[in-house]
């Protein structure tokens, strides 16, 4: 894709200002860490718990049990990586979160992977629009969502990376392409949705591609690890998903929730005082609101996939990936640091129409790393690895508990709706009748005529006069 060579418009002026937002909250999130010794809210609220995620995974990594023991739920391939981005003497006695102190090479690779991101989406952009692509690889590489997860040390940092060059405009090469795909895949499982929806446009070949190099990539993965099999890792999943909620429902809520399922499920709950705090009538309320917005956007964004099965040429490949995460992102509450994946999509959108602008001014909005207080605090002692000392951290009903699930649902619903409406002015404007390329297709409406072939293809009449 070549670059757009695009006058300065006032649309390059709205996404200045809002990435000037994120740096400006992201210098005072800086100055309150020096200040207060931890990372304020949105962060984790644990500030013993920094990195927690890169060196659990190390440490099972080294001392083998993952799948039996901690019944962990990611691919071998996570486990490979931190095992060999590390100092194997540091758990050499399975010293856990005690490694940060010694394995420095873990928390240099998480740092390197940063900057490499930055790079990579400064490049993607760059082939997309010139005018934006600075601001929009900041926000990517910057914001919140990238920023948590770097606080959380996890494996999110080099699964962007292979997105960004599996789905992006910098590989040329589709086997190359595919295994950049088959280790995404292997990353986040859920990113199987963005190989999946290459078949709603009929791209089967590069669907069946990038699977045979999940596959791969997972068998490679299985035999260096030794442990990781199929029937293991789908146990843990199925144990994961029937515990979440009823153990993590309350925590999730009051930290960095995603979506409203969190919230809903906090509600609902018999054991919550919710109902003492905010009364029946108010809880019965909310929750019927809760339950309206996370219902119909989950049915735009499935109507959405379908105008997209109609009329594959109307939507474009990241808009697709856009759709098929959004889907995955709002049927259930996923770590915040699930997002960057679904913003690096929306942020190579054109600034276009009503709908897709607001995608993109939310994208850059839900990256403010900076929260308000809506009531008192409770202040708790603990230690903080970031500050190397006690202190006291903040923890209070936030703002952000109550907009940020709002925008993670705009963000996808907006771009399902333009889809719709550009689905529905294709058809009304163009017929059926021209779509040659699809002509093998199974006719999904009754009453509609097969494609026409193209006139120069077309066979001669030899009917007798």
């Amino acid at each position: 894709m070549s670059p757009r060579a695009v006058p300065w418009t006032r649309a390059n002026s709205i996404e200045s200002f809002c990435a000037f937002l994120v740096l400006a909250a992201g210098c005072y999130t800086a100055y309150q860490t020096i200040a207060q010794g931890y990372l304020p809210a949105p962060f984790y609220p644990d500030a013993t718990d920094t990195f927690r995620d890169w060196f659990s995974v190390a440490n099972w990594a080294h001392t083998g049990g993952a799948y039996d023991t901690w019944l962990a739920v990611y691919p071998p391939l996570s486990f490979v990586i931190t095992k060999y981005l590390a100092l194997p003497s540091c758990y050499a006695f399975d010293m856990s979160m005690g490694a940060r102190e010694c394995d420095w090479v873990g928390i240099l690779a998480l740092h390197l992977f940063l900057v490499l991101n930055g790079i990579v989406a400064s490049l993607t952009y760059m082939r997309l629009d010139r005018r934006t692509a600075l601001p929009r690889a900041f926000v990517l590489t910057a914001g919140m969502p990238m920023l948590f997860g770097l606080e959380r040390g996890n494996i999110i940092l080099l699964c962007i990376t292979t997105c960004m060059l599996a789905w992006g405009p910098l590989v040329r090469s589709a086997r190359w392409r595919w295994l950049f795909a088959g280790l995404a895949v292997n990353f986040k499982v859920y990113l199987v949705a963005v190989v999946l929806a290459q078949l709603i446009r009929r791209k089967w070949l590069a669907a069946e591609g990038a699977l045979l190099a999940t596959v791969a990539v997972y068998l490679a993965s299985f035999a260096i690890l030794g442990e990781g099999t199929p029937g293991e890792i789908l146990a843990n999943l199925i144990n994961f998903a029937q515990g979440f909620y009823s153990t993590q429902a309350n925590a999730v809520a009051i930290w960095y929730n995603s979506t409203y399922s969190s919230m809903y499920l906090v509600l609902t709950d018999s054991s919550a005082p919710v109902t003492m705090l905010l009364g029946s009538v108010m809880v019965d309320r909310l929750t019927l609101l809760l339950l309206v917005v996370i219902r119909s956007s989950q049915l735009v964004l499935l109507g959405s996939l379908v105008a997209a099965w109609l009329r594959p040429e109307v939507v474009t490949p990241h808009r697709l990936a856009s759709l098929s995460l959004g889907v995955v992102m709002v049927l259930q509450e996923n770590p915040p640091y699930a997002m960057p994946v679904l913003l690096y999509f929306v942020l190579m959108e054109r600034w276009k129409g009503r709908l897709v602008p607001i995608s993109i001014v939310m994208t850059y909005l839900i990256s403010v790393p900076i929260d308000y207080n809506l009531g008192s605090s409770l202040w708790v002692e603990q230690f903080s690895y970031v500050g190397n000392r006690f202190v006291s951290s903040e923890r209070a009903l936030q703002l952000g508990m109550f907009i940020r699930p709002l925008g993670h649902t705009l963000i996808p619903v907006c771009l399902a709706l333009d889809t719709i409406v550009a689905v529905v002015r294709d058809v009304r404007q163009d017929g059926w009748q021209n779509r040659w390329r699809f002509r093998h297709d199974w006719p999904l409406l009754p009453r509609v005529r097969r494609p026409l072939p193209p006139a120069s293809t077309a066979p001669a009449d030899t009917s007798p006069a």
